[in-house]
């Protein structure tokens, strides 16, 4: 899908009662009465036929360059099969569709049951960008991946929860209600696939299965006694688990994304050095151990196609670069365009579009 610059309405032509749009908020789209321009320092840029959004000026997106120049170790092809586990360069006809799974750095709020993605509303509900930890209208990676930068047109059905672990017999989860990994597999196999109430239609060939879990079961234990590379091996061997429920159900085509270094997080970063350099070890444990495993699942499935996204390459990047991505330095967070993060733990929707811009080259063609 091109991105299409919309021309800004002069103030003067729209109605009193209409403010410009702050940054991050709609501007357009079908069936939108509201303003139609935005804030100095935005342009509101069509993401699709439902939505347009102020985007701030230094980050928004081209129309000819999608991606952010990108180390050749940020993903690692999968070798499950020779012919097409890199990802595709031309596209295929039809309607993708890309079930997602994870924890609040993915997350929109999506009820499996609510209203499904559709032609016209590709993320189904809640009304896009959905809901996460950085507000009601603040777009994720997935958001800008799936309607921004995407070349054909992809349902998403993003089971992604909030405060999610793998498994609440691993690790305790943050409250009742909330889905782990578990849960959203097991949602996905009870409403999702071919015979149950809300198949949509899938098929091994037109869909993409993303995982992005570990953040949170590795921020709640990676103090703890024990041996934490053991314990990881525990955790992973889990999520693979269920990984292997969605390929008995007929996925194929995987992506992975490993734990980013949410040691340097504001919230971290007020922790000492020995306890935000204990978690790091975990996290670039858990991460070599998913890469492993990952590779190891396509091995002894030889039908699968995966890719591992390695997260660790675009956020020491951009946190390390902070003003050559519009960001004012590595640990403001708020609501403003120029904040790397949205509060202590969350990155901004400016840098989850870094993260989509960055990711987006490894599934474009095929997937999105």
């Amino acid at each position: 899908m091109k991105l299409l610059v919309l021309v800004s309405i002069a103030l003067s032509a729209l109605p009193a009662v209409w403010a410009q749009g702050k940054i991050w908020d709609q501007c357009g789209g079908k069936t939108w009465t509201g303003s139609t321009s935005c804030v100095s320092g935005a342009t509101c840029v069509y993401s699709n036929e439902y939505y347009s959004q102020c985007i701030p000026s230094t980050a928004a997106p081209s129309a000819t360059t999608t991606s952010t120049s990108r180390s050749s170790s940020s993903s690692i092809p999968g070798t499950g099969s020779s012919t097409s586990s890199a990802p595709a360069t031309s596209g295929t006809s039809g309607t993708k569709y890309w079930f997602s799974f994870g924890d609040s750095y993915t997350a929109t709020g999506f009820s499996v049951t609510g209203t499904q993605p559709s032609t016209s509303n590709p993320f189904g509900n809640p009304a896009y960008p959905g809901t996460n930890t950085c507000g009601n209208n603040a777009p994720n990676w997935i958001n800008y991946a799936a309607t921004t930068l995407n070349t054909t047109f992809v349902k998403v059905y993003n089971h992604a929860y909030s405060g999610a672990v793998i498994d609440t017999k691993l690790v305790a989860g943050f409250g009742s209600g909330i889905k782990s990994l578990t849960d959203q597999t097991n949602d996905f196999l009870n409403y999702e696939v071919q015979g149950k109430a809300y198949y949509p239609g899938w098929t091994a060939a037109d869909s993409l299965f993303s995982v992005w879990i570990g953040i949170n079961d590795i921020g709640s234990t990676y103090s703890n006694s024990g041996s934490r590379p053991a314990f990881n091996t525990q955790l992973l061997n889990r999520y693979f688990e269920l990984v292997t429920s969605m390929y008995n159900a007929g996925a194929r085509n995987f992506l992975f994304l490993t734990v980013p270094p949410v040691d340097r997080s504001p919230l971290m970063l007020g922790n000492s050095a020995s306890a935000r350099s204990a978690e790091k070890t975990v996290i670039l444990d858990y991460n070599s151990q998913l890469k492993t495993l990952a590779a190891s699942f396509a091995s002894s499935h030889p039908d699968v196609t995966y890719q591992v996204y390695d997260t660790q390459t675009i956020f020491t990047t951009v946190l390390d670069r902070p003003s050559s991505y519009g960001l004012k330095d590595a640990t403001s967070y708020g609501s403003g365009s120029d904040v790397a993060w949205c509060n202590t733990y969350h990155p901004s929707p400016a840098f989850h579009l870094q993260i989509a811009k960055d990711l987006a080259p490894l599934i474009k063609g095929k997937y999105i």
